[in-house]
């Protein structure tokens, strides 16, 4: 559903407070490589962080990591199907399950179930369980999240599992979030 992709650099604003996210992603030898620089907050709550994902050819995350400019640092590695282990090679069981990542600071981590999934609307909604990296603790946690297509490579409704959140996402034609209602701007 979405093209072959080679190389591709976007950025987003928040709606509200300073911020800004620089990611760039390009094909590596066995798939995708996403790098992106993310300064953002309010408050007592600013970051500044850079993370790295690697995917597979069918944008299933094998790595990641994400290190704040103030020295803490998070990384994790992937099968591709569900089982996650540390940077020190420990199973990570509570993530069993799990395939895709969501970054609390960026809106690339929608893309990468958008683009996995290529769902259709006539596939229903996808009901997922995702990595989640909140940059204020570093403290990852499964997190349900759903998925529903609602334009074929246009639009897609995002809700969280707890029914505390949803948002309707515009995507570009490789799958890239353009706007996310009340949080981010593509510039």
């Amino acid at each position: 559903m979405f093209p072959p992709l080679t190389l591709k650099t976007v950025r987003w604003r928040p709606f509200e407070g300073e911020g800004l996210e620089h990611l760039t992603v390009r094909m590596t030898g066995g798939g995708f490589r996403a790098e992106s620089t993310v300064i953002g907050g309010a408050d007592a709550e600013r970051y500044g962080v850079r993370y790295a994902i690697d995917l597979d050819e069918r944008w299933r995350v094998r790595a990641f990591a994400v290190e704040e400019t103030a020295g803490r640092r998070i990384a994790m590695t992937a099968d591709g199907e569900g089982h996650w282990q540390g940077e020190d090679g420990t199973p990570l069981s509570t993530f069993d399950g799990c395939i895709d990542i969501d970054l609390a600071g960026s809106p690339f981590t929608n893309t990468l179930p958008i683009r996995r999934l290529a769902l259709r609307p006539e596939h229903g909604t996808a009901r997922l369980k995702m990595v989640y990296v909140p940059f204020d603790t570093f403290r990852p946690f499964p997190d349900g999240q759903h998925y529903t297509c609602l334009q074929p490579a246009g639009r897609y409704l995002y809700e969280a599992e707890d029914r505390t959140f949803s948002a309707e996402l515009p995507v570009d034609a490789d799958g890239f979030v353009t706007d996310y209602p009340t949080l981010f701007a593509r510039l």
